[in-house]
């Protein structure tokens, strides 16, 4: 250790003393993390078991909750006053910077209208565009087509695993991708103010879809109401035998992900009264989900994938069947054309508030 630079001292042996162990520390994190807990926890706040970065506080009159990461704080809560008096008390414990009501939030863009609240990454996808020298004029391409071989999950999936065997193949699909996003940078979730706290799923599986390792695709989305909370594909681990199979995996994907939705609304007060209803396409995944003595045919799959029937039984979830045509979790385990990919987006409920015909008003 050395002074600084421009600290004149006689004596070369002194070094700067430190004071509070914010950054550059590999213990600093944890440090700062534990103080500001115990600090919110002395406040009357409670963390979540089920998202630890979550923290609310209940009284008679009012509900305030807190999401961390890091040391950037997100509030919200129904009584300002209360919010003004949290304020106070966290820039006297570690002075505080208030940004106001929320637009940016870790590059996430936020905009408040009448009828609720659109969230995009339009600086953050303008900013890779700009990086990889996309800002000139090109032409509007979808990220996918019905060919399996070129479809959207299996450009990105072989992208992300860096397979540098057939590079130029790589390099043109990820070129498709940010083709496409030049096309709608500002392409975004909206979150209606009047949204029901009711959960619904949809489940869906391509099965066999990785040529590589004849892996299946898991896709699965998940709304609160008619707004989008969670949303996931991915390559299953293991290889299944059927399609019934790799959709009954599926289910067990998603059944999951809503068992720990229903823990965090349960933290925000606004845990839905009824079963969630889950969606799936395949009449004999939801034969297997809901029928406790299918032995033939489900001895080899794994015990953990088992928590549909749990769940079923329990009445968390109620398994309803869906047409293929209605699935909305469709595109997120294979490639579409035009039409069926414009009606994905449109179930999902994205819109552009940048563009020239959006008649919302931004607060």
């Amino acid at each position: 250790m050395v002074p600084p630079p421009g600290y004149q001292t006689e004596n070369k042996n002194k070094v700067c003393r430190l004071l509070m162990s914010l950054y550059g520390l590999k213990q600093a994190s944890r440090q700062w993390n534990a103080k500001l807990t115990t600090a919110l926890q002395d406040n009357g706040f409670k963390q979540s078991a089920a998202d630890p970065s979550l923290f609310t506080k209940v009284s008679d009159k009012s509900f305030m909750a807190l999401l961390i990461y890091v040391d950037d704080i997100l509030v919200a809560g129904s009584d300002s006053q209360q919010i003004h008096s949290l304020k106070e008390f966290l820039d006297k414990t570690f002075k505080i910077k208030d940004l106001g009501h929320i637009n940016y939030f870790l590059g996430l863009e936020a905009f408040r209208t009448d009828n609720g609240l659109n969230l995009c990454h339009r600086k953050y996808t303008l900013e890779i565009l700009k990086e990889n020298g996309f800002q000139g004029p090109s032409q509007f391409i979808l990220p996918s087509v019905q060919d399996k071989s070129s479809a959207t999950l299996r450009e990105i999936s072989l992208i992300n695993q860096k397979f540098i065997e057939d590079w130029d193949t790589h390099l043109m699909a990820a070129h498709r991708v940010l083709r496409y996003l030049k096309g709608s940078p500002g392409k975004g979730l909206f979150y209606p103010a009047d949204s029901a706290t009711k959960l619904q799923g949809f489940s869906d599986s391509d099965w066999a879809t990785c040529a590589d390792s004849r892996k299946s695709i898991t896709g699965f989305c998940i709304y609160l109401g008619q707004s989008l909370i969670s949303w996931k594909t991915k390559k299953q681990a293991t290889v299944s035998r059927s399609s019934s199979e790799a959709e009954y995996r599926a289910l067990a994907s998603t059944v999951c992900e809503i068992q720990w939705l229903l823990y965090l609304l349960d933290d925000l007060k606004a845990k839905p009264n009824s079963p969630t209803t889950l969606f799936c396409d395949s009449q004999s995944a939801i034969a297997i989900g809901e029928n406790h003595v299918f032995h033939e045919r489900t001895k080899h799959i794994e015990i953990d994938c088992h928590v549909v029937k749990q769940k079923v039984h329990e009445k968390v979830i109620k398994l309803m069947s869906i047409s293929t045509q209605k699935q909305v979790a469709d595109g997120f385990t294979k490639g579409l054309p035009r039409l069926l990919f414009d009606a994905f987006h449109s179930k999902l409920g994205l819109q552009d508030i940048h563009a020239p015909t959006y008649g919302g008003v931004i607060k």
